[in-house]
């Protein structure tokens, strides 16, 4: 069984799935294609990517791709827990440029799903956080753009400082917000 719900972006949304305990531990369906499509999230996954962090405060992101390998995603924290971020890129939305930010865990039975319009990032509140991410489009590198994480105009309140974020090199050399030609209407 699944509880959903919209996050202040009414097609960003909030997904708690159940666990199953017992002396051996627990099961858990955490998708279910038929159960997910009731409740309007009708993507076709066809790629899952996995992610480790070592160290408490690394930064991926903001990402996301254009079409036509646009991204709706669903995210899950294996292990460890994140302050997960999602911007609007939608030209023509009242909330473009706004973000929303949740803390996801691998003990709150929650996924975050973000349909394809929005840039997605997050930074590690653990050492050792693992992260689970479903794609309906396979990862295309030609397509494959980002915002700025500490972007000055989005106004995140990061969990980190920007001197001591861990970030890739081409994460710290992504665009700023402004920057952006238009991707999606």
């Amino acid at each position: 069984m699944l509880d959903i719900r919209s996050l202040v972006f009414p097609d960003v949304k909030l997904i708690r799935w159940k666990r199953i305990v017992d002396g051996r531990g627990y099961f858990a369906e955490t998708y279910v294609r038929r159960d997910f499509a009731a409740t309007g999230i009708a993507q076709e996954f066809v790629q899952d990517s996995e992610s480790r962090s070592d160290a408490a405060g690394t930064v991926r992101g903001l990402h996301f791709q254009i079409s036509p390998f646009a991204q709706a995603k669903l995210i899950r924290v294996l292990r460890g827990r994140i302050f997960d971020v999602v911007v609007d890129l939608r030209r023509s939305s009242p909330d473009y440029g706004r973000t929303i930010d949740v803390e996801l865990t691998a003990e709150t039975d929650e996924q975050l799903f973000v349909p394809s319009g929005f840039a997605h990032g997050f930074c590690t509140l653990q050492a050792g956080t693992e992260v689970m991410y479903k794609v309906d489009a396979a990862y295309s590198p030609e397509h494959e753009r980002g915002i700025l994480w500490s972007d000055p105009t989005l106004a995140i309140r990061w969990p980190v400082l920007e001197g001591d974020a861990i970030l890739s090199e081409k994460d710290r050399a992504l665009p700023l917000l402004h920057d952006l030609p238009v991707y999606f209407v």
